[in-house]
């Protein structure tokens, strides 16, 4: 019979700003347990109301504790899932993502985003987020509907590459931004090391597809997860599954790489679906795929391709 764990939300079961095989276990799980854990948002003190009441205390201690990798965000684990090992798939059923505090913030820092010569100056703002209307409230007065996710989910990467930043998504998962792997979404992970280790961080209120300035609204994060060991799927690269539809996911510096990559993963599952020929699926993505960029902010870009379960 299947578990559910609670992680509680302390630094002592985070890391900050980068992600790395070997770190030691803050939870060791069966396949099939369900597990609760939370996340801070991306940043440091810099990113804080001037109001530090509103800040829990848990982040202002992570804050003070945590040693900086050379990325932004918090990530809690890594989870140990037993029988787990190199070449398996983690399955991550995505239950449930919510916000934690009544504030996020959202930034332009030049040069990074995707217009750095447009935009020079920094500016940051910290809407009010309304946890029980489900609304943030940007500072010139209008109100959008959140849509939570988190924005890093992860296995460890492979122990040869040692730290790498959590900025930067790549074949084990991370950074990868992608408003579509919320709740009821499932995502694929290809396991590199023993214990697959899944890590999941960097709470996003709301984003649009591109998150084009930098940030999305950065915020903390509750959620739960469903991980199950997989022996019957290979992969190399992330890939997610909705109620409704196949999610092909490129990550690459080039966006042209990006995008091939996402219609080449999207080919091979479209044959592991049904008995088309790889040809055949290649012309049913071009007239039932949708291309969509995740993001352009995170060193590889993203790209995923959308493609409806009724046409398998």
């Amino acid at each position: 019979m299947s578990r559910h764990h609670v992680i509680p939300t302390r630094y002592q079961n985070m890391l900050w700003g980068y992600l790395e095989a070997g770190v030691p276990s803050v939870l060791r799980i069966q396949s099939g347990d369900t597990v609760e854990l939370s996340s801070f948002p991306a940043g440091g003190y810099e990113c804080l109301p001037a109001d530090r009441s509103r800040v829990p205390k848990e982040y202002l201690e992570a804050l003070e504790a945590l040693e900086q990798g050379s990325g932004p965000h918090f990530v809690t684990g890594p989870v140990y899932v037993d029988g787990a090992m190199p070449g398996d798939v983690l399955q991550v059923d995505i239950l449930d993502a919510r916000p934690t505090m009544d504030w996020g913030y959202m930034a332009i820092q030049p040069p990074l985003g995707s217009l750095p010569d447009d935009f020079v100056e920094e500016r940051m703002v910290q809407p009010d987020i309304d946890i029980e209307r489900g609304i943030t409230r940007l500072p010139w007065g209008m109100e959008i509907d959140l849509d939570p996710f988190f924005g890093i989910m992860a296995v460890a990467p492979p122990a040869e590459w040692g730290s790498c930043s959590s900025s930067v998504p790549m074949a084990f998962g991370g950074n990868m931004d992608n408003k579509e792997l919320k709740p009821s979404t499932t995502l694929f992970l290809p396991v590199f090391n023993e214990g697959a280790q899944f890590f999941a961080g960097d709470g996003h209120g709301v984003q649009g597809d591109g998150e084009v300035c930098l940030t999305a609204l950065e915020m903390g994060i509750t959620g739960r997860f469903r991980l199950t060991i997989r022996r019957n799927m290979t992969l190399t690269q992330p890939f997610a599954e909705s109620a409704t539809h196949l999610i092909s996911i490129g990550l690459n510096e080039d966006l042209d790489e990006a995008a091939r990559q996402a219609v080449r993963e999207m080919i091979m599952h479209v044959q592991r679906h049904t008995a088309l020929s790889r040809e055949e699926a290649y012309m049913l993505c071009s007239v039932a795929g949708d291309l969509r960029i995740s993001q352009l902010v995170d060193g590889n870009k993203g790209v995923h391709m959308m493609l409806p379960k009724r046409y398998l």
